[in-house]
């Protein structure tokens, strides 16, 4: 058949499934830090006022969020302007959850297609390169994209706009940082920048360091991952004896130093401002929290099977290509990316408890809190199965192409079929009951949380959701709520 039709399919198919995931984000209810952050509440505002922390630097001063001043100002800023511009296309109601819904799926998206440019880099001769690679990279991967089904066991964006804001959109920035000296790795040419990249390089650093503490580890690690290649590389061409030099043929160039020693010493620098943060308050132990991640090991891996069923597939495809393919080099590189996740993945895990503790997240691994670990998971997922594809011939190639199909159908089907949607019609309606009333403080359904974590007993605790609510145009008067 011919090759365009399959890739005009490969298109379709994947903008169809993020089309389906605008859907379902646009079903998910707003969460509860969303208006506290945006508004925002006084003990948010001190980090939009002081960007890189100087206060808290110079004078100790202990306030929420030091270092994630642009997570906080864009969600601020997103919040309150996009809802506003919708109106010209939805009600106010509406707005907000198309808002929420446009956000995340950018995000998944945007994600994807920076996976998929990734895997295709390391595509496998003339047959992967192009649109035709691409397109299959991408649909590789986002299958595996979970807005409901295995969400809470692997879930890349959040249902809570906030979380999505916080977590997913900053390393979809990171990944983009990061591609300059992937590429250049892959090529195995030293990296030269055009100064004016460098530069939105180096903004683009800054942006990812103060996002918070998830970048700022993801960083540490793949620095450490970078300094043992170095080390191994000045090993092979002056054994015996280090050299500051450059080895032969290396990716690592004088730029290329320059710029990690800058991305190091900003996240460091936020690391260090991350000290100041006042939402840092726990009193365990590190042996204590090493304890609690050994319990969230276990339960994150036994309590749905769609974690597992992707580690087997990994350990599957590992197998394959030592069995199947011929040892190439190129067959040896893949298979040496894929100890490098795994390495990753571990080095990561196990530094989560000096992140501290949240009471929300008790035992310290969640999909928010290793999301940089699911991300290297499908990365080499669709990294491996890529290569498989393009290397298989005949009736291995077709039943492997059968199970390839067969594993992304069962995510589609779990996350879009079989799975429980949660829905924002109740939080709709007590919004519409709010819009409706001319009365001062109105009781609303007591059946959901709106625009927050709690029910709201009292309506003076509704005080801040209430301005937030007038500010998008949903109710004309500074009206409280109880429920």
């Amino acid at each position: 058949m011919n090759k365009r039709y399959w890739l005009g399919l490969l298109i379709v198919f994947v903008l169809v499934t993020l089309g389906a995931a605008y859907w379902q984000n646009y079903q998910v209810p707003l969460d509860g830090d969303l208006v506290l952050i945006v508004l925002p509440a006084s003990w948010y505002a001190p980090v939009l006022h002081d960007p890189f922390g100087w206060s808290a630097v110079t004078k100790h001063t202990l306030y929420a969020g030091t270092n994630r001043f642009f997570a906080h100002a864009t969600l601020s800023y997103y919040w309150k302007h996009m809802p506003l511009l919708l109106h010209a296309v939805a009600s106010p109601i509406s707005s907000l959850y198309m808002a929420s819904a446009l956000f995340t799926t950018v995000t998944q998206a945007l994600l994807v297609f920076t996976l998929a440019a990734y895997v295709r880099l390391s595509g496998t001769g003339a047959q992967g390169k192009g649109a035709w690679g691409f397109w299959v990279a991408a649909a590789l991967v986002v299958p595996l994209f979970q807005t409901y089904g295995f969400y809470e066991q692997m879930g890349v964006t959040n249902r809570a706009i906030t979380y999505t804001t916080f977590y997913a959109f900053p390393m979809a920035l990171l990944l983009l940082v990061l591609w300059p000296f992937y590429e250049a790795a892959h090529r195995q040419q030293p990296l030269r920048l055009h100064p004016l990249r460098a530069l939105l390089i180096v903004l683009l650093m800054v942006v990812v360091a103060f996002n918070g503490p998830i970048p700022v580890a993801v960083v540490a690690v793949v620095l450490f991952g970078i300094g043992l290649y170095w080390l191994s590389r000045q090993w092979q061409a002056t054994p015996r004896r280090l050299t500051l030099r450059p080895a032969p043929d290396s990716w690592l160039s004088g730029q290329a130093i320059l710029l990690l020693i800058i991305l190091g010493l900003l996240c460091v620098y936020s690391l260090y401002l991350g000290r100041f943060n006042a939402e840092n308050t726990h009193d365990h132990g590190l042996r204590e929290l090493y304890q609690l991640l050994a319990k969230g090991f276990v339960q994150q891996l036994t309590f749905d099977w769609g974690l597992p069923l992707l580690l087997f597939a990994l350990l599957l495809n590992s197998l394959l290509m030592r069995g199947l393919t011929p040892a190439t080099p190129e067959r040896q590189r893949l298979l040496r990316i894929m100890r490098w996740v795994t390495l990753f993945a571990i080095i990561y895990t196990l530094l989560l408890p000096f992140g501290g503790y949240r009471p929300y997240r008790p035992y310290l691994i969640r999909n928010d809190s290793i999301l940089p670990v699911l991300l290297g998971f499908i990365y080499a997922y669709g990294l491996s199965t890529y290569y498989l594809l393009f290397q298989l011939r005949g009736i291995r190639l077709g039943s492997y192409l059968t199970a390839v199909v067969l594993f992304g159908a069962t995510y589609l089907y779990v996350d879009k079929v079989a799975s429980v949607a949660l829905t924002n019609d109740c939080e709709r309606w007590a919004l519409d009951q709010m819009s409706r009333s001319k009365e001062p403080v109105v009781r609303v359904s007591d059946y959901c949380t709106v625009v927050a974590w709690n029910s709201m007993h009292n309506p003076y605790d509704s005080e801040l959701q209430t301005q937030m609510l007038r500010y998008w145009g949903i109710t004309k008067n500074t009206q409280r709520y109880y429920q």
